[in-house]
């Protein structure tokens, strides 16, 4: 290489900062599992069903499972998206029947739900909680879908609700209730495998994969 044209200096890596805890489950965490098989609501067309919670301690995951008989184009089973073209909910406007709506209630009478700001606003300072975000999930046909959903934070004793409708469907508003104890007493199973420093120290952390755990193991 010649002495005219000089290589650019070296730069440091730009360092990956966690997510806010509201936003995502820690990684680097393994969930206290409580296992659950609860059918929230079903009929002769469909069923959608809370099939496992893990909890962590700064909130827990769900997963929502929806199974549906053949094909309907009119169901929309996804609820931070979909294939509804009136899939995007405006604001003040009205929810379309074919779009499944899921909820939570804790004992304190607070809620979150798919249809009203699930993510809650931007920022580093914590929402109002309770707090649904969705963490991925995966479909078999119209109907038909798996969806795990991060909600935070942690429920205070006494009970958590599941509720969901589905007009198109034909399910009513329906209220499934458990003893929060059950995810309070999980979070002391958790395990925390990788740290913090751990996770974005390390090299290759820089990565867009991952995030980093918020807590250490429940004592």
């Amino acid at each position: 290489m010649s002495e005219f044209f000089e290589p650019p200096p070296l730069e440091e890596p730009e360092r990956r900062e966690p997510r806010p805890a509201w936003r995502h489950a820690p990684s680097g965490t393994l969930p206290g599992v409580v296992p659950l098989q609860l059918v929230l609501a079903r009929t002769d067309r469909v069923a959608v069903c809370v099939t496992g919670l893990g909890a962590y301690a700064t909130g827990f995951e769900l997963e929502l499972v929806t199974m549906a008989c053949g094909e309907s184009e009119s169901l929309d089973p996804f609820l931070f998206g979909g294939h509804s073209p009136r899939r995007g909910l405006k604001t003040g406007g009205a929810i379309p029947p074919e779009k499944l709506r899921f909820g939570i209630e804790f004992a304190d009478g607070t809620k979150a739900t798919n249809t009203s700001r699930p993510l809650g606003p931007q920022g580093v300072d914590p929402p109002p909680g309770p707090v649904l975000s969705p963490r991925g999930g995966s479909g078999g046909g119209a109907g038909n879908s798996r969806q795990s959903i991060w909600v935070w934070p942690l429920p205070p004793a006494g009970k958590l609700a599941f509720v969901c409708e589905w007009p198109v469907a034909g399910i009513p508003l329906s209220r499934h209730e458990i003893d929060a104890q059950l995810v309070l007493d999980a979070v002391s199973r958790a395990q925390q495998l990788f740290t913090d420093e751990q996770l974005f120290d390390a090299p290759g952390a820089q990565s867009a994969s991952g995030t980093a755990a918020f807590v250490r193991k429940a004592e």
